[in-house]
Formats: C-alpha cells, sequence, structure tokens
C-alpha cells in the first residue's frame, strides 16, 4: 500500500523528527510505499495568493477561489501545489504529523492545505441540487483513502479531557479530521496523541512508540471514526442539517458521527 506522511515540526531531532523516522521504517518494514512531504525542509510556501496561478496578469484582482478553479482546470498551477496533489491521489492512506500549537496545526501545515486544497480537486466537486449538494462529507476526489493525525501535545491528557480545562482533544481536532479530511472524502481513523512532550524520556518514547508501531501495522483494518455522509439521507438538502429523528434534541460535534444516534 502507499502512505504519504505530511510533517510539519521545524526540527529534525525534535521529538517529532523521531516519531517520523520511526513511522517510515515501521511502515516500509511491513513493505509499503511511503512518501513524506517535509514541510519545513521543502521551505513549503505556506501563503495562498496570486503567484499560485502561472498565468497570473499584473494588475489583475485576486480571486482566491475562482482564480483557484482557473489554474486546476487549465493546468496552470505552480508546480509545487501540482506535485502534492499528485502525492494525495497516489496515497492509499495519508498521516498529518504535527505538534498541537495553539489549538491547531502550524501555520505551514494549514497553508499545505489551503493551497493544495484547490477548487476543483477537494472542493467545488460534484452536483449542486436540491437533491445533492456537492461531493463532500465522505464523497469527492479523496474518498476511499485513510487518514489520521499523528499530533504532540504539551498538556497533560487531563487538560484535554472531557471535562479538561483546554476542552476534548475530539472537539479540537474536529475542524481538521471532519472540515479538511471528511470533506474531500478520506475515511478518518481515530487519531494518535502524545501528552506531556516536555516529559518524554526513553521509557516513554518506547512505551509510546509500541503504540504507535500498532496504529501503522493496523492502518488499513482499524475501524474509521464513523463521521455522517452528507448526501446519505440523513441531513436535509440543501440546508445541510441533520434531520429531525437523528440524535433529537442534541446539537455540536458528535452529532454528526453516527455513534451517536
Amino acid at each position: 500500500m502507499n502512505a504519504l506522511l505530511v510533517y510539519a515540526h521545524p526540527e529534525p531531532q525534535s521529538l517529532n523528527g523521531s516519531l517520523r523516522d520511526f513511522s517510515i521504517k515501521r511502515l516500509e518494514d511491513a513493505g509499503h510505499t511511503v512518501q513524506v512531504s517535509d514541510l519545513y525542509a521543502m521551505q513549503w510556501k505556506a501563503v495562498l495568493d496570486a503567484d499560485d496561478s502561472t498565468a497570473k496578469q499584473t494588475g489583475e484582482r485576486f480571486d482566491p477561489v475562482h482564480d483557484s478553479q482557473r489554474a486546476f482546470a487549465d493546468g496552470l498551477q505552480s508546480k509545487d501545489i501540482e506535485l502534492e496533489q499528485q502525492k494525495l491521489l497516489w496515497a492509499d492512506a495519508v498521516i498529518l504529523q504535527f505538534p498541537l500549537w495553539w489549538f491547531s496545526m502550524p501555520a505551514i501545515l494549514k497553508g499545505w492545505v489551503e493551497r493544495v486544497y484547490a477548487y476543483g480537486f477537494a472542493y467545488g466537486v460534484g452536483e449542486h441540487s436540491d437533491t445533492h449538494w456537492g461531493d463532500r462529507y465522505g464523497e469527492g476526489t479523496l474518498a476511499g483513502k485513510r487518514a489520521m493525525l499523528m499530533v504532540t501535545a504539551g498538556g497533560w491528557e487531563t487538560h484535554y479531557g472531557p471535562r479538561g480545562i483546554n476542552g476534548p482533544i475530539d472537539d479540537i481536532l474536529f475542524p481538521i479530521q471532519h472540515g479538511i479530511l471528511h470533506y474531500p472524502g478520506f475515511d478518518i481513523l481515530p487519531p494518535f496523541v502524545i501528552y506531556r512532550t516536555d516529559k518524554i524520556d526513553t521509557a516513554r518514547f518506547a512505551a509510546a512508540c509500541e503504540v504507535l508501531g500498532q496504529r501503522l501495522d493496523s492502518l488499513w483494518d482499524t475501524p474509521p471514526i464513523p463521521f455522517r455522509r452528507q448526501n446519505a439521507g440523513e441531513y436535509h438538502i440543501p440546508e445541510l442539517s441533520l434531520k429531525e429523528h437523528i440524535a433529537p434534541g442534541r446539537s455540536g460535534f458528535t452529532v454528526h458521527s453516527s455513534d451517536n444516534q
């Protein structure tokens, strides 16, 4: 199988760097083919702007959506964007690896998403009508592929628990897992999260690698988070709100998983 690791940490000798190296070896030893997008090493341009189209004329008004659409449709995207899209199409599974900085991903990884997820590639796909509102949330260009987050956090696990001060980790990661990954079609595996990263010693690192290794070994077998599919009949269209008989009286992120009826 083909695995793409999108890695966002500036220090190769960090905990994240060690986890990246472990993951690559584990997957390759199991017979998988791995590509790595090391965003800092690549000096990835994180800013979405007019230079992402090779056809942009000086003085023209920049329209992020329509310029992205034209560049993708006409083969006029900058080469770095095109190469990352090819990697996504090649991959059977994608791992986004990053430290949790200010309750989200590092800016360079967010910029990777903004630029690579072009109109016509990751969004703006499919029919929009009164019965079908685009191919997204379980459908789309990347449907049938798997994705997993590998996240390091400085806080304690209890800080991210159901009553923790930082909020539940599943809520914090929901915009990434549901909004960035499930939106263009990925099946999302439960995240792998390491807490209290400043307290990692040799023993804790070995224990973490043991768990991570098991997760990587079962990357193609682990049941995904059962996020609801937009066009499967559970949402009103075009309103895109859950029908009243589904999770009645409830709201919030959890209602968008079929674990919550």
